[in-house]
């Protein structure tokens, strides 16, 4: 605990870490960029068929030659977007991949489109996907970077395949265990009384039945109308407890209703389930399956949507992790986005 503290009030105070497996990473090392780069076009663009009757979307920007790096985006359900992800790696040094995971983004089908087929959208199912893109465009191993949920991702897909990670960079980190999905559905309104006391009115859970469960129910087996009100609802809750985020500020215009359902269904459906990963406990678990692959876990001290103990805990058991708690901020704030950039222009350099 003690070392632990020393090593981030070292990195706070602008010192060099200790190297973890040889990896040193200072704040301000020639050629690393904290600043956001200029968003690359991706060159390459495709969708692979990887059975079950879903299709994956894949981007590549970059360079060619480049470092393999994989940005996994979070939700469940939020699609890779406007592909800002790309602007934290050096395009000069990466090869930079990324996927809208199964359900969402431009990967077909969507989610709300065929409800009937969730079942086969799993932690599991998603670890496939990836490998299918991974060997579709013939890369070895590659660095594996993921926000949110794409950090359980990104750490369930190490588990599975450690030969194929070279390195993690996990900001705003979960492992989507059912602690952390309680917490953040119904332990946080106790900060926001009125707002969960609708969110939990109009979930319509059955007794015994968590909250999760009852929306992810309504979102896979209600009619058509009854899951849009259950998908903003849910989204209303969601808008509600990041406000607590430092520099939050409202909206400037509805979200988009499609997406917003994609992620609903989804991240309600992997929320429900444990994230599809043995009672939640998974990840921690197996944490020994990956304590030789290095990686930074990079968190907010202010994320109250998921407390700074998952990484923490993480760390403790990870003897090849680097942990750095960004102090003033929530769930993925810039200067969360800037320790990332410097993580990665680090790994850049590696050999």
């Amino acid at each position: 605990m003690q070392a632990w503290k020393a090593r981030s009030e070292a990195f706070q105070n602008g010192q060099a870490h200790p190297p973890v497996d040889g990896l040193p990473l200072l704040p301000h090392s020639t050629g690393m960029n904290a600043e956001p780069r200029p968003l690359p076009d991706p060159f390459r663009t495709g969708l692979l068929t990887v059975g079950d009757g879903n299709e994956i979307y894949w981007e590549i920007s970059g360079n060619p030659d480049g470092k393999p790096a994989l940005y996994l985006h979070g939700g469940p359900g939020t699609g890779l977007r406007s592909g800002s992800y790309r602007r934290h790696f050096d395009p000069q040094r990466y090869c930079i991949i990324g996927i809208d995971q199964r359900g969402c983004g431009r990967s077909r089908p969507l989610a709300p489109d065929a409800p009937s087929e969730l079942q086969r959208n799993t932690t599991q199912a998603l670890i496939g996907d990836i490998e299918a893109v991974r060997a579709h465009l013939g890369v070895a191993s590659w660095l594996v970077s993921g926000v949110s949920w794409g950090s359980t991702l990104a750490l369930a897909y190490a588990q599975a395949l450690p030969d194929r990670v070279s390195a993690l960079v996990l900001v705003a980190v979960t492992t989507t265990s059912r602690e952390e999905v309680d917490w953040i559905t119904e332990g946080v309104g106790r900060l926001f009384p009125e707002a969960w006391q609708r969110f939990e009115r109009e979930s319509g859970r059955s007794p015994g039945e968590r909250v999760v469960e009852a929306y992810a129910r309504r979102l896979a087996t209600g009619d058509l109308r009854d899951r849009l009100l259950a998908s903003r609802a849910w989204n209303d809750w969601e808008a509600t407890h990041i406000s607590l985020d430092p520099g939050w500020e409202p909206a400037s215009q509805p979200p988009d209703e499609d997406r917003a359902f994609a992620f609903a269904t989804l991240v309600t459906h992997y929320w429900a389930h444990d994230g599809f990963l043995r009672d939640g406990q998974e990840i921690l678990g197996r944490i020994a399956e990956i304590a030789h692959i290095p990686a930074v876990l990079i968190h907010g001290r202010r994320d109250f949507g998921g407390p700074a103990i998952t990484p923490w805990t993480l760390h403790q058991h990870w003897p090849a992790s680097r942990l750095i708690i960004v102090e003033g901020e929530g769930h993925g704030g810039p200067q969360c986005f800037a320790q990332m950039r410097l993580a990665l222009d680090a790994f850049a350099q590696s050999r």
